[in-house]
């Protein structure tokens, strides 16, 4: 089974990536704020997590120091799931215990064929 946890306070962004997702064969979990996204990953141990970084109360990495520090959620991917572009920004990502990065607004094609990445073990984390 493909399991995927989204955190995303954003309802339409949320109802595209879901969506695109489930019609991909993904089993998809839902968050809207950090907290409640580390709790779902402890639970579900979903193979990725698509984290937004800029999130109410906890943001996006430090809830993904969090997973990668429990010894029962750092192995699960995270990808950085943002609208953040600018230079320094992925690398920043990456440090915070990114997997891989996805920029907002996704392309179909490219977004679909990263997060596939994560399940064939041929992840490059672009």
């Amino acid at each position: 089974m493909k399991k995927i946890l989204i955190v995303e306070d954003n309802p339409l962004n949320m109802k595209l990536v879901s969506e695109v997702l489930r019609r991909s064969g993904y089993t998809v979990f839902e968050a809207d704020n950090a907290t409640d996204g580390i709790r779902i990953a402890e639970e579900a141990q979903p193979t990725v997590i698509l984290m937004d970084i800029q999130l109410p109360g906890i943001d996006g990495l430090t809830a993904t120091t969090i997973l990668k520090q429990d010894n029962s959620t750092r192995h699960i991917k995270v990808v950085a799931l943002t609208a953040f572009a600018m230079q320094g920004d992925e690398q920043r990502m990456r440090e915070a215990g990114c997997d891989g990065y996805v920029s907002k607004p996704i392309r179909y094609k490219e977004f679909l064929e990263t997060i596939s990445s994560f399940y064939t073990g041929q992840a490059d984390g672009k």
